[in-house]
């Protein structure tokens, strides 16, 4: 997507970095668009992906020669960061990313009262990441975690002895606070620490031990907007807006836009209001007067009185470019640039090595370049990521290491309601190229989205629904992860089923686990068991969940998977080509070309009932696996986990004709690999 008057090129060429390397939002009123155009129907194979996975494993803390290390009020000391010793476990090449939300990982408080405080439903803490959670993260087949709305946003809780009163509850959302309304950029929330005044240095702790177990973190990067009280106690001098021109709607080197000459009104929704708050609908640092003038908000709403729906709690950041007229003003370089690289230094000071950039196609492309580029040149393997529904390529090209393949995650919810069929998701998946499969990370629950378990809603959008039940995991991942060599995200809870389930405050009953409010997981909580983190509580269908979860990503990093060869089969195997093919059957292969080897994913989309029928490989995957010869086809996936079991041997050449018969019961898949003998 283009961003401005002034090319990339030029713009670049002008700040100096052409030569830089190359990588290649709430739920609440989000844009959704496509990264890819309609595809049709009936897509033709392709076979080959490429064969590196974006970004690397195993403790790699940002270099700090330079800089220092930060104390716990953010300045600098000389002594240098914290030195793990010894060397951290080996983990699989594959980026398997953990969103891990510290409010509510380690929280086993389940008073879970609504629009309940702190004292009433508890919070989790960077010490709950300790030694028993992270191996448990390591056993599972993580080797990334992103801790995710750690920066000190917005909140009704009053820390005034530490110089952080509490905000006016007009622009909070819960009383908790948005994890995307950031308050302070250079600091971490005080409600995750045992002292909070030592917080920064329980976060860097807790890095520490992550980094000691071979994880590489990530935290959020929130490049578009910012908490309506932004204001920083640890850099203060790097505060956005202090040197803002507020006579102009735009200004390069403002850091926002402002509604010249209107005040902010406000309002929220009917169902949220929280005892003790006091709303008036106004803020008085936007209420119209001199050097108070209204702000543009977050989600591009140009209204002075944002409605509920908005990121109303949220101001737009000023990039350079002007989103109202499409233009922009790159050189010299924004102020707003100069600042977000500070942040991003800070926190690679501090160990970070990524981040998760949220709706990051409302930034232009041009700034990402720049920030990236400056990123690596701190630290060569900084890992980003994009949540982003629009101008994905561009991203890819301004030096993103991967970005939501939001797309395929909607597919799957359209197959659920019934608005699409296994073939439009076969074309989907069948559309990108060799070169985009590995930057495009697959989910299938993260914080935006409705959990897995969350009913099926068949009126609405796709995100209006869920999967109907945690078991469709057992179908629906397979498919995902194995896709591709690329990024996976699971999101805690996901692995024992939790449900998105009851009213939290400012999160309704909508089948999300809200970031707006203090609340802790149920389902999560019994694998936590009081910090044991062993699965104690859980029932036996949670822990054979979390099972499959742990076996499928040990498959995930399997030869084939992560090697450059894709081949969607649903052209070839349906009852149009065989009769005796199961119509609900939709199946894809992995390999390496000339391995002699094939992993083949098959998944059961008949509609509330078993499929069993025969699956076949069409003679030109056997000729770009260089399959031949005899033959065995091994069950090394099922619902139960690993497992290896003969299902046939045999010549290659009745793979193409009898093939192997595969039973599948309701809501699930099996993987098998085919390899000479």
């Amino acid at each position: 997507m283009y961003h401005g008057l002034i090319s990339l090129v030029s713009v670049l060429g002008v700040l100096g970095i052409c030569g830089c390397a190359s990588g290649g939002g709430e739920s609440d009123g989000r844009e959704t668009g496509s990264g890819l155009s309609e595809v049709s129907a009936s897509a033709a194979p392709t076979t080959s992906e490429g064969a590196t996975s974006a970004g690397t494993t195993g403790s790699s803390a940002a270099s700090t020669s330079e800089t220092g290390a930060m104390n716990e009020t953010g300045s600098m000391t000389e002594t240098g960061t914290e030195t793990d010793t010894g060397d951290p476990p080996s983990l699989g090449a594959r980026v398997v990313i953990y969103q891990l939300v510290v409010r509510h990982f380690g929280n086993t408080n389940q008073t879970r009262a609504v629009n309940g405080t702190l004292a009433q439903n508890g919070v989790g803490r960077f010490a709950d990441v300790d030694e028993a959670a992270i191996a448990g993260l390591v056993d599972l087949g993580v080797t990334y975690v992103w801790l995710a709305g750690v920066l000190r946003q917005a909140t009704l809780t009053d820390y005034s002895a530490l110089g952080m009163p509490a905000d006016d509850p007009d622009i909070v959302k819960g009383l908790a606070g948005s994890f995307y309304a950031i308050r302070d950029y250079f600091d971490v929330c005080p409600d995750y620490a045992v002292e909070p005044a030592a917080r920064l240095a329980e976060f860097d702790a807790t890095v520490a031990r992550l980094h000691a177990a071979g994880l590489r973190v990530l935290i959020d990067l929130v490049p578009n907007h910012v908490a309506r009280s932004y204001a920083s106690v640890v850099r203060p001098e790097l505060d956005f807006g202090a040197e803002d021109d507020q006579g102009a709607l735009f200004r390069r080197d403002n850091n926002y836009f402002y509604l010249v000459g209107q005040g902010l009104g406000l309002t929220r929704p009917g169902h949220y209001n929280p005892a003790g708050a006091d709303f008036d609908g106004a803020f008085e640092p936007e209420d119209g007067g001199p050097g108070r003038t209204a702000k543009v908000t977050g989600n591009n709403q140009m209204s002075a009185t944002p409605s509920a729906n908005d990121w109303y709690e949220t101001i737009k950041l000023n990039w350079g470019y002007d989103f109202t007229t499409d233009s922009a003003e790159y050189v010299p370089i924004p102020d707003t640039w100069l600042k977000m690289d500070e942040i991003v230094a800070y926190w690679q000071s501090r160990g970070v090595d990524g981040f998760r950039a949220d709706f990051a196609h409302f930034v232009p492309n041009e700034g990402w370049q720049w920030l990236i580029s400056r990123a690596q040149a701190r630290d060569p393997e900084v890992f980003f990521v994009a949540e982003a529904y629009e101008d994905l390529e561009g991203l890819l090209a301004a030096g993103f290491d991967s970005v939501y393949f939001d797309e395929a995650y909607d597919d799957l919810k359209r197959i659920y309601q019934g608005k699409l069929s296994q073939s439009g998701y076969a074309a989907r998946m069948g559309a990108l190229s060799e070169a985009q499969r590995p930057k495009y990370l697959q989910y299938l629950e993260n914080h935006d989205e409705r959990r897995i378990a969350s009913p099926v809603v068949v009126d609405g959008g796709a995100d209006d629904s869920g999967f109907g039940a945690k078991e469709a995991g057992y179908k629906l991942a397979p498919l995902s992860y194995l896709y591709s060599s690329g990024p996976i995200l699971i999101y805690n809870g996901q692995e024992v089923g939790e449900p998105g389930a009851g009213v939290e405050g400012f999160g309704q009953e909508d089948g999300r686990t809200s970031i707006f409010d203090y609340w802790s997981l149920s389902e999560l909580s019994k694998w936590v068991n009081g910090g044991a983190h062993d699965g104690g509580l859980l029932a036996p269908d949670q822990a054979a969940l979390r099972g499959f979860y742990k076996d499928l990503l040990a498959l995930s990093q399997d030869e084939s998977v992560m090697g450059s060869g894709y081949w969607g089969l649903d052209y070839f195997n349906n009852p149009q080509n065989f009769p005796d093919c199961p119509a609900g059957f939709y199946s894809f292969a992995r390999f390496v070309p000339g391995s002699g080897r094939v992993l083949v994913v098959v998944a059961n989309f008949t509609l509330g009932g078993a499929a069993s029928g025969p699956l076949r490989l069409p003679a030109e995957l056997l000729a770009q696996a260089e399959l031949g010869g005899a033959v065995t086809v091994r069950r090394v996936l099922d619902e139960g986990g690993s497992v290896d079991q003969v299902v046939s041997q045999g010549p290659a050449e009745s793979l193409m004709s009898a093939g192997f018969v595969v039973s599948l019961p309701d809501q699930r898949a099996q993987v098998f690999v085919v390899e000479e003998l």
